[in-house]
């Protein structure tokens, strides 16, 4: 039996609709349930969250990484519990792997989302129990239309205006992985992963420019970027762990962009 926290969001209702297609009994409680801590959980997905408007809602950033995990940890009756973060936190460093130390910086306000999923992961590994365990989630993509993350952003004004523009150069680069790919391994983990945490990514960091040119084949786009934009290059994402254990072979972005294009466009014409 899973409990899946956060089953109102992108990742957190495709893993229930994921979980129930395999025949699992799955038990989404909402916000605030006061039933919470008087159930057997089973096996819990931490998929509470914020995403591209935590620098406007600090507070509930933290509620939502930290402060509930907390009562879940302590109070919760469960078998397992997988935890997830965010690649990101990797923002500062030449690599990643999840052996390493990360770096941040409390004084810069955008890495309030880094320091509280690892304020998160910090709880979950002092509890000392083995079946608590994290997963790192680069930028997960497929399906989400009114999604404020970048990737949704670019594609729906190439659909929309037929014109994108950028306030990071076009050699920034970041990981995609498809939310198929996510929920199909996020389980495995919970219920039989060997190791305390885990990155799930792609493992191939993609250029805007690249991403760009792709699109630029499925719809008329002129790209338009601002004057003395930054590049941000984020590491590239060792995969090696879920590849080894797991077998886990997640698809390009590149490959799924013809059928992004497409649910957008359909999305777009509903609207």
């Amino acid at each position: 039996m899973f409990t899946v926290l956060g089953s109102a969001g992108f990742i957190g209702s495709r893993l229930v609709e994921a979980l129930q297609r395999q025949g699992h009994d799955v038990h989404a409680p909402a916000r605030g349930e006061q039933e919470l801590f008087r159930r057997d959980l089973g096996d819990v997905i931490y998929a509470v969250g914020t995403t591209a408007d935590f620098r406007s809602r600090p507070f509930d950033t933290v509620e939502a990484h930290v402060c509930l995990l907390r009562q879940v940890l302590q109070s919760g009756e469960f078998r397992s519990l997988l935890y997830l973060s965010s690649t990101r936190v990797y923002s500062r460093d030449a690599r990643a792997e999840e052996g390493q130390r990360v770096t941040v910086d409390p004084a810069n306000p955008d890495e309030l989302y880094n320091l509280s999923k690892l304020m998160g992961e910090s709880l979950c590994l002092a509890t000392g129990r083995d079946t608590v365990r994290i997963a790192r989630l680069s930028n997960v993509y497929g399906g989400d239309f009114e999604s404020q993350n970048f990737l949704a952003e670019v594609i729906r004004q190439a659909v929309r205006q037929g014109r994108v523009r950028l306030r990071t150069a076009l050699s920034s680069a970041k990981d995609y992985v498809g939310i198929a790919d996510v929920v199909a391994v996020l389980p495995r983990i919970a219920m039989s992963g060997k190791e305390r945490l885990y990155n799930i990514a792609s493992g191939r960091n993609v250029s805007h420019d690249e991403l760009l040119a792709g699109l630029s084949r499925l719809v008329p786009l002129t790209v338009e970027v601002e004057g003395g934009a930054p590049e941000v290059v984020f590491p590239p994402i060792s995969i090696e762990r879920a590849r080894h254990e797991f077998g886990f072979a997640p698809k390009n972005i590149m490959e799924d962009l013809p059928d992004l294009v497409a649910g957008f466009k359909k999305a777009v014409s509903v609207e």
